[in-house]
């Protein structure tokens, strides 16, 4: 149910626990009874999602870092338009820095709907972007990793470093045991993620993964094959 004081929307559980405070366009989920409030708000809520604002929830995982090769941000950009021009929602963790703003800002101005789960920390160092359409706090980068994975139909990862890597393979590793089958996909810009293919290669050829790990995690060379697996 919902309770209109001001310009503020504010939505409640069905247990009266506040779920989501709304100040125009912009959401403010509320930790209160989580997981269970998010889990009921979320499964009442993905029907109707999709029904009004586009086909599918793209997680991106991706580096907050600037000094990266300029090309990774090129390509982060033409991915947040197309997907917001493709009427696609994306969930990212919500920082204002790296390839995360730049895929959050690309999508936003493009007209698309951006969701950012963001943990205590990056809230208290002032590093939230701007361009949200909702925000999901969240206590740490678990919980970040489940609320995402949660919100999400499909993970794109776009280069990345330590978070991106705990991330991938956070998602992978749940899927080969049966908790989803959601997919990850490497987009390999500039063969950035040519070293972890080798090495899933070498993996999987020594019997250490179980089963063909391209059912988890697949691999997009370039744009045109991204669109394609997201298709």
């Amino acid at each position: 149910k919902h309770a209109h004081i001001s310009k503020k929307c504010i939505t409640f559980t069905p247990d009266n626990k506040i779920l989501a405070v709304t100040v125009g366009m912009r959401s403010k989920y509320s930790p209160v009874g989580y997981p269970a409030a998010w889990r009921y708000w979320a499964h009442q809520q993905t029907a109707q999602r999709k029904k009004n604002h586009g086909n599918m929830k793209v997680a991106i995982f991706c580096s907050a870092n600037e000094n990266i090769e300029p090309v990774y941000f090129e390509k982060t950009r033409e991915l947040g338009e197309w997907l917001a021009k493709n009427g696609d929602s994306i969930v990212f963790g919500g920082c204002d820095m790296g390839l995360m703003e730049c895929v959050a800002k690309a999508a936003y101005d493009a007209g698309g709907m951006t969701i950012g789960v963001v943990p205590s920390k990056i809230e208290e160092n002032g590093h939230v972007s701007q361009y949200l359409s909702v925000e999901i706090p969240c206590d740490n980068l678990s919980d970040r990793k489940d609320l995402m994975l949660l919100k999400s139909d499909v993970v794109v990862a776009l280069p990345g470093g330590l978070g991106t890597l705990d991330e991938i393979f956070t998602v992978a590793a749940s899927s080969t045991i049966g908790y989803h089958n959601k997919r990850v996909i490497l987009y390999n810009i500039n063969g950035f993620w040519n070293t972890l293919i080798a090495l899933l290669d070498d993996l999987q050829q020594r019997g250490m993964i179980r089963g063909d790990y391209h059912r988890h995690i697949e691999i997009a060379d370039s744009f045109e094959q991204l669109k394609q697996l997201l298709g």
